[in-house]
């Protein structure tokens, strides 16, 4: 049986909570692979490390959502903000890689902060300020 078919057993899971953590796990796989691409040039090494914060954040937030913890949704929050800033880093080098890794990473951010709003209540999408600080917009109400 495959991970994704034994957390598929999760009967308490949603649908896109089971999603999620599928997204997540594959994020972090792929960002481990970026980061290990990476290593050895000066001109990556922002991008290796992005990767690893990711490879980090999305296996915890996976095991979080797995079991039901009530702190899941802090997780989805930061898991959005690091695969988007990781994403948009990885974008910026012209290697496969990056290129694949930056692919699941925006669908991993789109999921987890589908997480995050679904707790929440409302809808508090990814923001870029002005100078380039990434951060969420206060719902309205």
């Amino acid at each position: 049986m495959s991970p994704a078919e034994a957390v598929s057993k999760i009967d308490r899971l949603s649908e896109e909570e089971l999603d999620c953590i599928e997204i997540c796990n594959q994020a972090a796989g792929v960002s481990e692979w970026c980061a290990d691409e990476c290593l050895g040039s000066e001109e990556m090494e922002r991008c290796a490390r992005l990767c690893r914060d990711v490879a980090d954040v999305t296996s915890l937030h996976a095991r979080f959502m797995a079991r039901g913890s009530d702190y899941s949704h802090h997780f989805a929050r930061a898991c959005a903000e690091v695969c988007e800033a990781c994403a948009d880093e990885c974008e910026q080098h012209d290697v496969d890689h990056c290129q694949v890794t930056a692919e699941v990473l925006r669908e991993c951010a789109e999921s987890c902060q589908t997480m995050a709003n679904a707790r929440s209540g409302a809808s508090v999408p990814l923001t870029i300020a002005a100078d380039g600080t990434r951060g969420t917009r206060m719902a309205d109400g």
